[in-house]
């Protein structure tokens, strides 16, 4: 696992727009203000994002947003779920969020059936609230020391 690049970019869309469950269409992160031009905004101003590889090749990454304190994303390619890339990259999103943050948060899809609910449940994350669209928002505290 590594810090995310600007040769990262093209890699981070694909996955993203390659993951079944809480799919989005590139055109639908555009309408979402998520381009590779903000991609390469982000990168430049050091922002949190990771990739995590096998053999070389990026198969998952997750992104922070620090100033608001919340996991912004966390996506697998499906051809690499099972590896553990989905906890690696969580772990380091959450110690770099703890680092400024008391609490930490995030949200993703509610719906039955959505795997990512489980995952973040058996990683210690709260569901704190239900979105009128269905989505559903998990907080974390900072573990005593």
């Amino acid at each position: 696992m590594r810090k995310a690049r600007a040769e990262d970019v093209e890699p981070i869309f694909d996955i993203r727009t390659s993951v079944v469950q809480n799919h989005l269409s590139r055109e639908q992160l555009s309408d979402m203000g998520i381009t590779p031009e903000t991609l390469i905004e982000m990168l430049a101003a050091d922002a949190g994002i990771w990739i995590a590889e096998v053999d070389g090749i990026p198969a998952a990454f997750s992104s922070i947003d620090d100033e608001d304190g919340s996991v912004f994303a966390l996506f697998v390619s499906p051809d690499f779920e099972g590896l553990g890339l989905g906890r690696l990259l969580l772990q380091e999103a959450e110690t770099a969020l703890f680092r400024t943050h008391e609490t930490i948060w995030l949200e993703t899809d509610g719906h039955d059936g959505i795997r990512a609910n489980g995952f973040y449940q058996k990683h210690g994350w709260i569901h704190v609230d239900t979105m009128a669209n269905g989505d559903v928002r998990y907080e974390k505290r900072r573990p005593a020391e």
